[in-house]
């Protein structure tokens, strides 16, 4: 039965976490390992796994569903609300104010320079966490096919959510020897360009359209926090006009700069588009999916990693996911790298990131450090 000293346990390491949490998913759910099979003993390190692997079993950001995993194991119902939204409101409230500042002062000079000299190192990050993604995930040459063949018909314009379901029917057709369903994929590809063909048509800023884009991508968004990039241009940017690839590059700064999860870029975004309102809705949209996910699928662990249709499924969702993050990546890259100097802040941070474990967050405040000193000597 669960306990109020068990509830008040959670909302203090969860609020915690979310406030000293910087460095990316794999880092919060190293932290996360560290305090709940180290150093409190709630779970063994099988258990911790299982509960991981059932992380990139569904749509949403990893540390956060881990956090709501651990939260309903040790405090059921009322545990996995109390953990993921202790996780999140720190980062929330922080993003929100710092969208706040950046709608009131964000055409001062000092901000743009800022801007202007994370915008590369965020390129590096990103790039870095791909590289590593990529690793894990390309187990063959079928996979590395699929990969490159999302990136070519993303940076084509071809829609999101048409080649993560490409991916998964083509792996899990080929994984379980039926071609046939591998070639019904390739032959429903042209009703995914189909999807895509409102492309650049600029619609108003709603409170529905904003909070309903949001719960489309916290439900189907698999994979790093970083594949959210690929989801928010194709519509923000490309379709709808509402940002530009400047303020893009700048929600998911601030979105990398912060504690907690990467998609409270989410909040910076829905203030920068409707104010405080905008930000609430936005952020419980993206969120809001992960938590009915974790309580459907923690019973179902067991079966999921038994299955080899699931496993199938996932590979080819995750390695189309990371084809996207590549197509939007190098779509950000043309229009953040304008000059040597930016092109040097680049270079600086992929050796950094490569060749040390320099947390990304130093550099990603490194890079506003040099914006600003490019600020004085201009």
């Amino acid at each position: 039965m669960t306990t109020h000293g068990a509830l008040r346990e959670l909302a203090g390491l969860f609020l915690r976490l979310g406030v000293t949490a910087f460095g990316g998913p794999a880092a919060h759910i190293a932290m996360m390992r560290d305090e709940v099979v180290d150093r409190r003993r709630w779970l063994t390190d099988a258990e911790f796994l299982d509960l991981l692997a059932a992380t990139h079993l569904i749509p949403g950001p990893n540390s956060t569903e881990m956090a709501i995993h651990l939260g309903l194991k040790r405090g059921g119902a009322s545990g996995l609300l109390l953990a993921g939204s202790c996780f999140i409101l720190p980062a929330a409230l922080v993003v929100g104010a710092i969208a706040w500042a950046y709608v009131r002062f964000g055409d001062a000079p000092q901000l743009g320079w800022v801007m202007y000299g994370v915008g590369p190192v965020i390129i590096a990050i990103v790039a870095q966490a791909l590289w590593k993604l990529g690793a894990a995930a390309v187990k063959g040459p079928l996979t590395l096919l699929l990969g490159v063949a999302a990136t070519g018909l993303a940076l084509r314009g071809w829609n999101e959510l048409g080649l993560l379901a490409m991916g998964g029917i083509v792996m899990a057709g080929a994984r379980l020897g039926r071609p046939g369903v591998a070639a019904l994929a390739a032959a429903c590809l042209p009703a995914t360009a189909a999807l895509a063909a409102g492309a650049g048509l600029a619609a108003p800023v709603t409170l529905a359209r904003l909070t309903l884009f949001f719960l489309k991508v916290g439900s189907v968004l698999f994979g790093s926090g970083y594949v959210l990039l690929a989801f928010l241009r194709a519509d923000l940017v490309d379709r709808w006009g509402w940002l530009s690839d400047a303020q893009l590059i700048d929600a998911i700064t601030i979105g990398q700069v912060t504690p907690g999860p990467v998609f409270t870029t989410a909040t910076f975004i829905g203030y920068v588009l409707h104010g405080w309102s905008g930000a609430m809705l936005a952020t419980l949209g993206i969120f809001a999916p992960g938590f009915l996910f974790v309580a459907c699928s923690q019973p179902l662990i067991p079966r999921l990693r038994a299955s080899a249709v699931t496993s199938a499924v996932l590979d080819g969702v995750v390695v189309a996911s990371l084809g996207l993050m590549a197509a939007v990546t190098w779509s950000l890259f043309r229009s953040t790298i304008v000059d040597p100097a930016t092109a040097a802040l680049l270079a600086a941070a992929a050796v950094l990131l490569f060749a040390t474990r320099l947390n990304s967050t130093w550099l990603v405040l490194g890079g506003a450090v040099a914006g600003a000193i490019l600020q004085g000597a201009g």
